[in-house]
């Protein structure tokens, strides 16, 4: 995904922010970068000049409690600290954590996460088009 995102943003003359998404459920239903995978497609993001990584982001597996997607949230932030720590471009790449969404935010903010996604807190449950 990295060279049609590029290219596009560079015919657009834009230069686009990104988050790499990581799997921190290990679940097959859910895109993401595995942990081995995310150096990788963070150097290839940097050597797109159309393109400027700015963090992580992470869903965890759906729970309706809270406490029970703290150990992804946290398991996050320490990869991306500990891969940080080692890499030198770490601290244009590596400055937000997207964790939490409406059910969890509390715990995500916790566990370091910069931004928060609440669109159900703000304007309910998706209605089905159907």
């Amino acid at each position: 995904l990295v060279e049609p995102l590029a290219r596009h943003a560079a015919e657009a003359g834009r230069i686009v922010d990104v988050l790499i998404q990581v799997n921190v459920g290990d679940e097959p239903q859910k895109g993401g970068a595995a942990f081995a995978d995310a150096p990788a497609l963070a150097r290839a993001i940097d050597e797109a000049p159309s393109l400027r990584l700015r963090g992580f982001m992470a869903v965890p597996p759906a729970s309706g409690d809270p406490e029970e997607a703290r150990p992804y949230f946290r398991r996050l932030r320490t990869w991306r600290d500990a891969w940080a720590a080692e890499e030198p471009n770490a601290a244009r790449w590596a400055s937000e954590l997207s964790m939490g969404m409406s059910n969890d935010f509390e715990v995500a903010i916790e566990e370091g996460a910069t931004l928060v996604r609440v669109g159900t807190a703000l304007f309910g449950q998706r209605v089905d088009p159907r």
